[in-house]
């Protein structure tokens, strides 16, 4: 199954849309693309804990994960749940009662699956509302810069 989540990549003060592709298919493996650094290919293991500890898991399928435009480097920890929620949705783990398409979803994953607080939420904020999304998903910490904007819709 292909899932398609959105979150954010942030240069200063300008955001950019990023599109996290996700594949399963046969197979066994997690091969992330799509220039990320460091600290996002580490992230399956960030997010391995989070899914076990929460009662999912990352299943033993082949699972693609495409971070598009692929030629523009992604960096830090906040794409964990953007990956995270591509994962559940591709492997049907969880249902999608409202589109995920419709939102940008950020956040840094802890172990136990707590979410840590990113930086640049105010600039996601207004590229989610310049570009038509329904809203963001983020950490709690971040929801009052994140309104500041009056965006839609602001889950945490």
């Amino acid at each position: 199954m292909l899932t398609k989540v959105y979150g954010s990549a942030v240069f200063g003060v300008e955001a950019t849309t990023i599109t996290v592709e996700v594949n399963v298919d046969i197979g066994i493996g997690y091969h992330l693309v799509g220039l990320p650094d460091n600290a996002i290919r580490e992230s399956n293991f960030r997010i391995a804990a989070a899914l076990q500890n929460n009662g999912y898991k990352i299943p033993g399928k082949k699972l693609i994960l495409n971070m598009s435009p692929a030629d523009l480097r992604k960096e830090g920890s906040a794409y964990d749940l953007t990956l995270a929620m591509g994962v559940l949705v591709a492997t049907e783990q969880i249902e999608e009662q409202n589109p995920l398409s419709e939102y940008i979803i950020m956040g840094e994953l802890s172990l136990d699956g707590n979410l840590q607080p990113i930086r640049g939420a105010l600039p996601i904020s207004l590229k989610a509302k310049e570009e038509g999304f329904k809203g963001f998903i983020l950490p709690k910490q971040n929801a009052k810069e994140a309104t500041m904007l009056n965006v839609r819709e602001v889950k945490y």
